[in-house]
């Protein structure tokens, strides 16, 4: 056992740890909260916060388990015992997976703990476009009592463009608005919850576009998606129609976006993600009344660390009995 010294009180700290969560936090979350969460879900194990690169080398030698936002190769190289990495993000591009694969350890992501609540934003953003409810904020902030219209949601035709954990959150959502919904997969034979899915292709993409209100983009940021919605398809989208991101950037061709913007080709946008990201304080896109923007806050939630210990723990059930882990990164 070794001591780690906060100044008034002495933790003993276990040098034969299972799990390591490693000291770098992610969305202002406390790791150390993280560490406490996995002990509640894993009593019969021994589960160590590294504060220090110091105590990461020393933890990270007998550890079967580490967790955090990435692992250095130093590290992996040091870790004889370790058989698992699991990553507090979704996002595993920053991770030396190959580095990891080499060493017979198995890479885990969080994705899908974040999937309820970047749909319920993206519902929010629908309902502000289909009520008007950013034009009423603007006549509170002028002081000013003056009529507005607005649309109903009901009878509009809603594309999803990805259909994993976060569109099937989305469109789940979406269930009682009395929509009609486009599902947009890499697959479309394997069907999904939307009244109808198609692929990738371009045609089927205009297709969905030009008699679709609400485009939500919820797909990863690939090859194929990168630059998904550009000129071409911004000008297929009805005039009335908006343009949701919740999923990356560069999926949507930013200069193109703020031009069919400022010239009414589509109704609005709305942002949880851009291109650059952060977005500069001089660019065009703030100033725009027909474009809502947050700053990547959609998958935030207090549930954070329970979704994702849940996974955790669930992982290292499967190591123990040979099951099947969830959540892996190929």
């Amino acid at each position: 056992m070794q001591a780690h010294h906060t100044g008034a009180t002495d933790i003993v700290m276990s040098t034969n740890p299972d799990v390591v969560v490693l000291r770098e936090g992610t969305e202002g979350l406390s790791m150390e909260s993280y560490a406490e969460t996995l002990r509640e879900q894993l009593p019969s194990l021994a589960i160590e916060h590294a504060r220090t690169p110091r105590e990461e080398r020393d933890l990270i030698e007998q550890a079967r388990i580490a967790t955090g936002i990435t692992i250095d190769e130093e590290l992996v190289a040091r870790a004889d015992n370790l058989e698992l990495f699991a990553c507090t993000f979704a996002g595993t591009e920053h991770v030396p997976v190959e580095t990891l694969a080499e060493h017979g350890v198995a890479v885990t992501n969080a994705g899908g703990i974040h999937a309820p609540g970047i749909a319920e934003q993206t519902i929010g953003n629908v309902l502000v476009f289909a009520r008007n409810l950013h034009e009423g904020w603007r006549r509170k902030r002028n002081h000013e009592w003056r009529h507005f219209q607005s649309q109903e949601l009901a009878g509009s035709t809603v594309a999803i463009v990805g259909l994993g954990s976060i569109g099937q959150e989305i469109v789940r959502r979406l269930e009682g608005f009395d929509v009609d919904t486009v599902g947009v997969r890499y697959t479309p034979a394997k069907g999904g919850p939307t009244d109808e899915v198609v692929g990738f292709d371009e045609n089927a993409i205009h297709d969905a576009f030009a008699r679709s209100e609400y485009v939500v983009l919820a797909c990863p940021l690939t090859d194929l998606t990168r630059g998904l919605v550009g000129e071409a398809e911004l000008a297929t989208l009805p005039p009335n129609a908006v343009v949701v991101n919740a999923a990356r950037g560069p999926i949507v061709d930013t200069d193109a976006l703020v031009s069919a913007l400022q010239s009414n080709k589509i109704r609005g946008a709305a942002l949880d993600v851009t291109d650059p990201e952060p977005l500069p304080a001089d660019h065009p896109l703030w100033d725009l009344e027909n474009c809502l923007i947050t700053p990547h806050t959609g998958g935030h939630t207090p549930k954070h660390w329970d979704r994702l210990a849940a996974i955790v723990a669930h992982n290292i059930d499967a190591l123990e009995s040979d099951g099947e882990l969830e959540n892996v990164v190929s």
